[in-house]
């Protein structure tokens, strides 16, 4: 068995992969400011896991923390739900993981 990849770790690649989908969003026409809202808040949320780097057995409950300290605690909830979501893809996935870890390289940058 190995051991668990620590929640900085995959937030610093899911920080990586948030700039690649920031340049498929800049080629939308339509309105963007939802977008960005929900954006800017996993954004934050991730930061401040790279820089807490929280234990993985406290990782959902430093989300859920996080997410009541927002401005805006029903979004930031969701896009905690999301990391945690994406935290536990990358420990099921190995591919998922190790591309987040290769920093989430993408044409779309």
């Amino acid at each position: 068995m190995t051991a668990a990849r620590r929640p900085a770790e995959v937030c610093r690649g899911l920080l990586a992969a948030l700039d690649a989908a920031d340049g498929r969003r800049k080629r939308r026409k339509r309105d963007q400011t939802p977008d960005l809202i929900g954006l800017g808040l996993k954004r934050r949320l991730l930061e401040r896991a790279v820089a807490d780097d929280p234990d993985p057995g406290a990782f959902e409950a430093w989300l859920l923390e996080q997410s009541l300290l927002s401005e805006s605690p029903g979004g930031a909830r969701a896009m905690a739900i999301q990391i945690l979501d994406e935290w536990r893809l990358a420990e099921a996935a190995r591919e998922f993981g190790d591309w987040l870890a290769g920093g989430a390289p993408s044409d779309d940058r």
